[in-house]
């Protein structure tokens, strides 16, 4: 048996509206467990368009094909006029989530403001930018959320300390190997941190292997050896590609992947490994990550 966390971002409406009652049904018919990280406040998504200026990310939307993967909804969405509240607009699917037993963790209030815009924000910015989400979530689902995870990999020290007095039971907010406890200017913070371990769909397609070729390619990379964590999106996995992502699920079946939720992959010690948090590159991905430290643990 091979394990692997599974983790669900929900940035946008559509992936809110359409991506997540897909996924809910298609994970219900596999018996899987996975945590789920929504977006609740405004989707102003498609102001990341003027990065189309980046020969990086003009790159990778021709890459991925990304009219056809996201939907122009998605790409256009508060560009022209300010985006809906997506708590507000469309609540159902967060509740759906929860009441299926799945983890539901915070991903951020703004999507498009915190990926932006965190490197210069404040804790009082983080702070109430956080304190937002957590009570709409709340709101929608009836507790708060169990952990929240940083927008596109994206997080600073300052946003790493202001979360901790949210009391979540862990947080997912950068990419790296094994779960660790951060640590900040030689400060250790209470929380532990389950790092996506695998690469995303839109950092392998047309870069590392075909639309064809992912899934094989992917399969391979999940290892008995090592921390298996993969992050699939809502507007990704659950519309454009959910044939895709059910045929990677059978066959992950067949090799002997077992699916759960990031909390199962919490340390059972007291004292799991301290790592720092680093900006760093990821193949595939235009712009800076959060990444945990590599070398030996403190």
């Amino acid at each position: 048996m091979i394990p692997v966390g599974l983790r669900v971002d929900v940035d946008t409406l559509r992936g809110t509206r359409v991506g997540v009652p897909n996924l809910l049904r298609c994970l219900e018919r596999h018996d899987i467990r996975a945590t789920f990280f929504f977006s609740v406040g405004p989707d102003n998504m498609g102001r990341h368009l003027w990065r189309l200026a980046r020969p990086g990310f003009l790159a990778k939307m021709l890459r991925t094909g990304a009219p056809s993967l996201y939907g122009w909804d998605i790409l256009l969405r508060g560009t022209l006029w300010p985006g809906p509240v997506i708590g507000k607009a469309c609540p159902e699917p967060m509740r759906m989530a929860a009441r299926s037993e799945h983890e539901v963790g915070l991903h951020a209030w703004d999507h498009h403001h915190w990926q932006t815009h965190v490197s210069r924000m404040d804790e009082a910015a983080v702070t109430r930018d956080t304190q937002r989400g957590v009570e709409m979530l709340a709101e929608i689902t009836g507790k708060a959320p169990a952990c929240a995870a940083a927008p596109a990999w994206r997080t600073t020290p300052v946003a790493l300390k202001a979360r901790e007095k949210f009391g979540f039971r862990f947080a997912a907010d950068c990419r790296g190997h094994v779960p660790f406890r951060p640590v900040v200017a030689g400060e250790d913070l209470l929380h532990v941190q389950i790092p996506t371990t695998l690469p995303t769909y839109d950092e392998l397609i047309g870069h590392a292997c075909s639309r064809q070729g992912y899934n094989a390619f992917l399969l391979e990379m999940i290892r008995p050896d090592q921390c298996n964590v993969l992050t699939i999106h809502a507007e990704a996995e659950g519309i454009a590609c959910l044939d895709l992502f059910e045929d990677f699920l059978e066959k992950a079946r067949h090799r002997g992947i077992v699916f759960s939720a990031l909390g199962d992959f919490l340390p059972k010690t007291e004292n799991p490994p301290r790592f720092e948090i680093i900006q760093g590159l990821v193949q595939g991905r235009e712009g800076w990550l959060a990444r945990q430290a590599p070398g030996k643990e403190e």
